[in-house]
């Protein structure tokens, strides 16, 4: 009976896909700009044959769109616009804020994972919840916390690790040695807790790291589903993917109670100012369960692990091919370091870091090309029309591909497919972009509340390693695919051999 069941199921959705197959021949996009619009899921054979590259295909696709903007439909009533255009990204970002939330499909699809937390909430729940943490990010105590615990963590665990493989000549994987110092760098700041999870022999938290990569990435698979409700089905007969991600999520349940059950044992005896204590002490305001702080702790361990750890995977990889940038760094950290007479090794203040216009330079520049949220998506509330002409429906979603910007001559010229820091540089000095050309950090109200922090993690990092140990790449002239998750990875992680680099010590 239980055969015959998912044998009539299975033919049930053969026969629903070869209707919307044929079906979707005739739904094709039509223009609403008035030119020529180039369909991007225009038809099922079309998504289904470049969802493996999906970045690269829509790329490609927005670089011959006069705009760099394209409309398209779904079986399913999924109809949105994809763009890559600055003024349509400051007018749903910024001018018209409140026109463009995260809407009903994008919370719906990520609920299970993030729950209600500040990236998947829209309204007052999520006024409550930037408000909070806004707080807590512009507070000087909490830079000079960041920079505390970066340096700690890099003195007594990442170098150390370094140190003892190039000893030893053993390959390292450098993108998970990266999001387990984010990992427990983020830990520290906003919960006051250290995993360990870079220390010992480096397997400390193993189960967690990828029960919350795998939940990740079919949280995100949930976007590219042919047919949109399929993902329900699965859920509702607890099989495949959808039963991978339940159990993956469990586990990272199962650690964010964890922290929270022991911060509130802790709540009568310390007064923490960390961003969970925050949370936990407005706990009069009934929205903060259990549950509620629980959607806080995984929606700050997406942020501040994965984003900076991306990040600097691709900087390192970039890195390894382009030995002129490298030299330029290695100068300007001689040029911060000599005055001071600090050697290598000593810690990096505030204003040091400030100083690093080059290494900011070099690092934007990478995430330029590869950033760590390459496609972010919004709802049309109301029927609208964007600054390029574009209409939008009522119920539409509109994404900006963070991704192809980047490698838009129209955005950035005809070199912006090649890594160049200089292009950030003005008279030696970097020179801030707008954050609708460079919407990495998000822009507008959701501008992005950890910017400052992640840039500090990233050039403390970046500084530190490049100084003591030369990184060599395996396979530095192959581009590494990247695993399309909620942020960018490298699919199979970034291996490398370190080396110790020779320096001198100022006498």
């Amino acid at each position: 009976m239980e055969l015959f069941s998912l044998q009539t199921l299975l033919l049930f959705f053969l026969s629903l896909y070869l209707y919307l197959f044929f079906l979707s021949l005739y739904l094709r996009p039509k223009s609403t700009t008035g030119f020529k619009s180039y369909p991007l899921v225009g038809t099922l054979p079309q998504f289904l044959q470049n969802r493996h590259c999906f970045l690269e295909w829509t790329t490609e696709v927005l670089s011959q769109c006069p705009t760099n903007s394209a409309v398209f439909r779904r079986p399913g009533k999924v109809h949105g616009v994809i763009t890559a255009n600055p003024l349509n990204v400051e007018h749903m970002l910024k001018t018209n804020f409140v026109n463009y939330p995260k809407g009903i499909r994008f919370i719906t699809l990520l609920e299970d994972f993030l729950g209600r937390g500040i990236f998947n909430s829209d309204g007052e729940l999520w006024k409550v919840q930037r408000k909070t943490a806004s707080y807590e990010f512009n507070t000087k105590s909490l830079r000079n916390f960041v920079i505390e615990n970066v340096t700690v963590e890099i003195q007594t665990r990442l170098v150390p690790m370094l140190e003892n493989a190039a000893k030893s000549n053993r390959v390292l994987d450098l993108q998970d040695i990266l999001e387990r110092f984010a990992f427990d760098n983020i830990c520290k700041v906003a919960f006051n807790l250290d995993p360990g999870c870079l220390g010992g022999d480096g397997t400390a938290g193993g189960e967690f790291m990828k029960a919350f990569e795998e939940a990740a990435t079919l949280s995100s698979e949930r976007f590219m589903y042919a047919l949109p409700f399929l993902y329900k089905i699965k859920k509702l007969f607890d099989i495949g993917s959808e039963k991978r991600l339940r159990k993956s999520i469990e586990r990272v349940h199962e650690f964010a109670d964890k922290i929270i059950r022991l911060r509130m044992e802790e709540k009568a005896e310390k007064k923490e100012e960390d961003l969970l204590s925050r949370f936990i002490g407005d706990m009069d305001n009934s929205a903060n369960s259990a549950e509620f702080l629980r959607d806080i702790i995984i929606s700050f361990i997406l942020a501040g692990r994965d984003t900076t750890s991306s990040a600097l995977s691709w900087f390192f990889w970039l890195l390894s091919s382009r030995i002129d940038v490298e030299r330029k760094i290695l100068y300007e950290l001689d040029t911060i370091r000599t005055p001071d007479r600090k050697n290598v090794g000593e810690t990096y203040s505030f204003d040091q870091l400030r100083e690093m216009h080059y290494l900011h330079s070099a690092i934007s520049e990478a995430m330029r090309l590869y950033p760590p949220v390459p496609v972010d998506t919004k709802a049309c509330r109301e029927d609208d029309v964007l600054p390029d002409g574009t209409t939008v429906g009522k119920g539409w979603f509109v994404s900006y591909h963070t991704y192809a910007m980047g490698r838009m001559e129209s955005v950035w010229g005809k070199n912006c497919c090649e890594y160049k820091p200089e292009r950030w540089l003005e008279n030696g000095v970097y020179n801030q972009e707008s954050p609708f050309r460079f919407p990495v950090f998000h822009a507008g109200p959701r501008m992005c509340l950890g910017k400052d922090m992640a840039y500090i993690q990233m050039k403390s990092i970046a500084a530190a390693v490049l100084e003591r140990f030369e990184i060599d790449v395996l396979e530095k002239d192959k581009c590494p695919e990247h695993l399309l998750s909620l942020t960018l990875r490298m699919k199979g992680g970034l291996s490398v051999r370190v080396k110790e680099r020779c320096v001198a010590l100022v006498n």
